[in-house]
């Protein structure tokens, strides 16, 4: 069932059914313009995950060489918007210091809605324990990530430039972004089919490892399912939550 408002998920899930939130992966979406960011808000879009694999004009992401050192000023008046609209600030994706910026400036719980605990497998997608300790104060929550590359530690070196090697084919082919995004794909599948796997009891370890730095009303599940082909043995699709 479709949610916009915290009481719609507790009357959802009140049916024995499923809230769904619409969100949107990446704050470039919303083109510097808080205009366009309340717009996404009229028509439904009720988190945002504030950058995705490369920086944005006014937030650093994990996968991109650090530009503004974290949120500029105007990054700082995106999370305040989204906290006045009712907008949850996902910092999935973003740097250490985006992190830190989001969680001193927003006023309400922010969301890593697919992110792991770094000090189990090291890939700067992953939370470190110094953000993780925040968790409390915040009341946020980290919903755990279970892509190989951000559970298993072989898989986050194997993972390493993942996300990053998106700009390499944008940069080969600057006048033909299809071509670039199709190649970039094929060699991403390729690459995922050649990780390490994981396992159901690493990304139990991650759940763990948050409870333990964070406390068990910081930790939830963030899956990831969709776009991935490799899959921890143990939870390869949805059926297997219940383990």
């Amino acid at each position: 069932g479709w949610a916009t408002t915290a009481a719609d998920i507790v009357r959802v899930h009140g049916q024995g059914r499923i809230a769904s939130l619409i969100g949107i992966e990446g704050g470039y979406a919303i083109e510097n313009s808080l205009a366009n960011l309340r717009m996404f808000h009229e028509l439904g879009v009720r988190y945002l995950t504030l950058t995705h694999s490369s920086n944005t004009a006014w937030a650093d992401a994990a996968t991109d060489a650090p530009q503004h050192g974290g949120l500029t000023r105007f990054g700082e008046e995106v999370v305040r918007e989204m906290n006045r609209l009712g907008m949850m600030v996902d910092i999935s994706h973003v740097s250490d210091g985006s992190m830190s910026d989001a969680i001193r400036v927003s006023e309400a719980p922010v969301i890593f809605s697919h992110s792991s605990a770094r000090v189990i497998a090291d890939h700067v997608r992953n939370v470190p324990d110094s953000i993780l300790a925040k968790m409390p104060q915040n009341g946020g929550i980290v919903m755990v990530n279970i892509f190989p590359g951000f559970v298993n530690a072989t898989a986050a070196a194997q993972a390493k430039d993942l996300l990053s090697k998106e700009r390499d084919f944008l940069a080969k082919y600057p006048d033909d972004p299809a071509r670039a995004s199709r190649e970039y794909l094929q060699w991403l599948e390729e690459a995922m089919a050649a990780m390490e796997s994981g396992t159901l009891e690493q990304v139990a370890d991650h759940i763990d490892h948050i409870v333990e730095v964070a406390g068990i009303d910081h930790v939830g599940y963030g899956a990831d399912f969709g776009s991935l082909t490799n899959h921890p043995k143990g939870l390869e699709d949805v059926s297997r939550y219940p383990y």
